[in-house]
C-alpha cells in the first residue's frame, strides 16, 4: 500500500484534533471514531509520510511506541467494570459502620402462630442475610466476567481476590457460604440461620474485614480493567489496529 501525498499541501488538519481544547471534546470523539476505519497500518503509513516530508521522522516512532493493545475487547472489559462496581457496593453496604451499618441492633418485634407479638432488640437477620445474597451474586458476576479475560494484570487481581476468599473459607462456610469447584459461592439460608452471627459481624463489617479486603480487591481489578480499556481502539508499534470497534470511512479514499 502506499501513499501519496501532494507537493506543498497541508495535511496537519488529519492530527489537529488530538490537541484540541476540553471544549471540542465531543467533535473530537466523532472525529476519532473515524479512525477505526483505517486498518492493517495505514493511519502509520500516513504518520510515516507527513513526518517525512517535514522532517520529522523520528517522531513517529516516539508516538506509536507508547501505544499498547489491550488483548480484551471492549465488551469484555464491560462487563469486568460493571460487575466490580457492583461487587464494591454489595461489600460495602455489609461492611460499613455507624448509623448507616446493617449490623446495628434495633428492635424487632416478631409475631407468634396465635398472633401474640414480641419485641426484643438484636440484629436484623432478615436484611443482613439479603445483603449477603447480593454480596455472593456481584461476587459470582466477577467470576464470571473474568472467564472471558487474558489480561495477566486482571487476572492477577481476581487471584488475589479469589486467595482472600479460600483464606475465609472455615468461617465463611460456619455461616453458610460455600466455595465452588470454579470459584464461585452459593449460600445455604438454612446454615446462615443456624450459625453464629457474630461471626457473620467478623467476617463482613468493618475496617479489615473479609468484606472491606474484598471491597479493595474489586477496586483494584476494576482499575486494571479501566487501564485495559484505555489501550483499546489504537495502534501498536507494527501499525496493527486493535480493532475492538469500526466506524466510518473519512479516509478510505486516500488508500
Amino acid at each position: 500500500m502506499n501513499v501519496s501525498l501532494q507537493s506543498g499541501a497541508d495535511y496537519s488538519y488529519l492530527f489537529r484534533s488530538l490537541n484540541s481544547s476540553k471544549g471540542n471534546s465531543v467533535s473530537n470523539l466523532n472525529f476519532l471514531s473515524d479512525y477505526g476505519s483505517i486498518r492493517n497500518g495505514s493511519y502509520l503509513k500516513l504518520l510515516k509520510a507527513y513526518y517525512t516530508k517535514d522532517g520529522s521522522n523520528s517522531a513517529v516512532s516516539s508516538i506509536v511506541k507508547t501505544n499498547s493493545i489491550s488483548s480484551d475487547d471492549t465488551k469484555t472489559l464491560v462487563k469486568v467494570q460493571s460487575s466490580t462496581d457492583a461487587l464494591k457496593e454489595s461489600a460495602y453496604a455489609l461492611c460499613s459502620t455507624g448509623k448507616n451499618s446493617i449490623f446495628t441492633q434495633k428492635e424487632i418485634t416478631t409475631t407468634a402462630a396465635d398472633g401474640t407479638k414480641t419485641s426484643t432488640t438484636g440484629y436484623d437477620t432478615d436484611t443482613i442475610y439479603k445483603a449477603l445474597s447480593q454480596f455472593v451474586t456481584d461476587y459470582n458476576s466477577v467470576m464470571a466476567a473474568s472467564d472471558d479475560v487474558t489480561s495477566t494484570s486482571i487476572l492477577s487481581k481476581t487471584k488475589n481476590l479469589i486467595n482472600n476468599t479460600a483464606s475465609n473459607s472455615k468461617l465463611l462456610s460456619s455461616v453458610g457460604i460455600t466455595i465452588n469447584s470454579d470459584n464461585s459461592l452459593s449460600l445455604n439460608k438454612e446454615t446462615f440461620v443456624k450459625g453464629d452471627i457474630n461471626t457473620v459481624k467478623s467476617l463482613f463489617n468493618g475496617t479489615g474485614s473479609y468484606a472491606y479486603r474484598v471491597s479493595a480487591q474489586a477496586s483494584l481489578i476494576n482499575f486494571a480493567a479501566d487501564h485495559e480499556a484505555s489501550k483499546a481502539n489504537t495502534y501498536s508499534y507494527n501499525g496493527n489496529y486493535s480493532n475492538t470497534y469500526s466506524s466510518g470511512s473519512m479516509f478510505s479514499a486516500l488508500f
